[in-house]
């Protein structure tokens, strides 16, 4: 499979990300096609959907071996799974699927037509293998079960952020940095209420702790 273009954002990091599509709104990039791809009728009636899938390569997750289980982290990080049955990245083929917002597409002199979107899932320089239109009729299948990851779909921290700490992020960022946090980046079984974490976001390292389901934003270190 041939990469056909990256997705760059405000997460350099992979530890910060939402475990799913979707459930940061706000959370946007920008989609910028290989030259070879930089095709204008390549994208023609693309702007007539609302939102994508993104078939992309969990390219800090490639490996020579495989495992048949792993442990979903909003299991604890303890119970294990079988691995078709998780979203790990940790597959025979590191192969990610994201259901993304299309919000913008541009055409630029210099990269061609680029597509900006919301709702994403992926750290910053992730490859692209292809991009798809989501389709409601075909794709949404609204009495499908769930399995493990109904119990945890809900699952959220309330955040405690200063107002002297938050001033510091640009308004247009603010909400995404809350939706990413109130998902908990820590490893699953991290729960040390003393420990200070960190996460990069945009030009800022937000340091944070957890205590009784509260994250509380300690200090935000600007690059």
């Amino acid at each position: 499979m041939e990469i056909i273009a990256h997705i760059y954002n405000d997460l350099p990091d992979k530890f910060g990300l939402p475990r799913q599509s979707g459930v940061v709104k706000e959370l946007a990039g920008v989609i910028v096609f290989e030259e070879k791809y930089r095709v204008r009728e390549a994208f023609e009636g693309i702007e007539d959907f609302s939102h994508l899938w993104l078939i992309w390569q969990f390219s800090d997750s490639i490996r020579d071996d495989w495992s048949p289980t792993v442990r979903p982290p909003r299991l604890g990080g303890e119970k294990r799974k079988g691995v078709f049955a998780t979203r790990s990245p940790f597959r025979p083929n590191p192969i990610g699927l994201s259901c993304v917002k299309l919000d913008e597409v541009r055409h630029t002199e210099k990269y061609g037509t680029v597509l900006f979107v919301s709702g994403i899932d992926m750290k910053s320089g992730t490859p692209v293998y292809d991009v798809k239109p989501y389709i409601a009729y075909a794709d949404s299948i609204p009495n499908a079960t769930e399995g493990f990851a109904h119990a945890v779909k809900d699952y959220h921290l309330t955040v405690d952020f200063p107002p002297e700490h938050l001033a510091k992020i640009p308004k247009d960022k603010q909400k995404a940095l809350l939706g990413l946090l109130s998902q908990d980046p820590r490893p699953a079984y991290h729960n040390d209420p003393e420990r200070i974490y960190g996460v990069r976001y945009a030009d800022f390292d937000v340091k944070f702790k957890v205590e009784n389901q509260v994250l509380t934003v300690t200090e935000v270190v600007t690059y």
